[in-house]
């Protein structure tokens, strides 16, 4: 079914202290400042849920959030690590794998770029202070909506951008080690992290990037231009 504005599952964030699922308003603004209806998604679902989920949205967001566990990827704990979310880790898991039978359109933000290539085989460095230090600020300080250091652009976001570098915010300790099979980097910042990535297997659109373009879409229109881009998708 096509829809004029498609509507768009957004992975969930946790709040344990709280013991309540939540969700930063950016990302369901900058979607539909894009032309998308945004839904937050549950935090757990059983194999039932997660395929009924994954027919009954017209593409998929995974949002930022806590660190990916080493386990997602096949690794041991190393360093550094910070507010694992097993559930979240769990609901991801089945509803991108769901997601990615029905072959529907997919935006991975900041933790989304880093589950996505957890998930789709690669590896990620789990703490760049010690694992990969850098004079790069990967985590800058508030506010947060203010970009912090260029990335060199190349492929298809480099067309619909126009440009060859893009200043983007960066709030990350983790990031993209090893890319999985089927993803190519869009993306580069100075010291060689991988901040952008599309999946060139399967007929359907898969980007991620590590910055966060819901916090500037309000007044940058690269930002925008990219949640324009993947409802645009959605549309299809």
């Amino acid at each position: 079914m096509i829809r004029s504005k498609p509507i768009i599952g957004v992975t969930p964030l946790w709040d344990a202290g709280r013991y309540s699922v939540w969700m930063l308003p950016e990302y369901l603004d900058g979607i539909r400042a894009a032309g998308g209806v945004p839904v937050v998604l549950p935090l757990a679902a059983d194999g039932t849920d997660v395929e009924a989920l994954a027919d009954a949205f017209d593409g998929f967001l995974f949002t930022g959030g806590p660190d990916v566990a080493p386990a997602v990827y096949g690794a041991e704990d190393q360093v550094g690590l910070q507010g694992l979310c097993s559930e979240r880790d769990a609901l991801e898991s089945s509803l991108f794998q769901a997601v990615m039978r029905t072959d529907k359109p997919i935006l991975g933000i900041c933790r989304g770029i880093q589950f996505i290539n957890a998930a789709l085989g690669g590896t990620l460095w789990q703490d760049l202070p010690s694992q990969h230090p850098s004079e790069v600020i990967h985590r800058q300080p508030k506010p947060f909506n203010t970009p912090i250091h260029p990335v060199s652009l190349n492929g298809p976001i480099r067309t619909l951008l126009g440009k060859d570098m893009l200043m983007v915010n960066s709030h990350h300790h983790q990031a993209v080690k090893d890319l999985a099979p089927g993803l190519v980097p869009m993306a580069v910042a100075p010291d060689g992290i991988v901040e952008a990535v599309e999946l060139v297997l399967g007929s359907r659109f898969l980007w991620a990037v590590q910055w966060h373009p819901e916090l500037l879409f309000d007044k940058d229109p690269d930002s925008l231009a990219l949640f324009q881009h993947f409802i645009a998708q959605a549309k299809k």
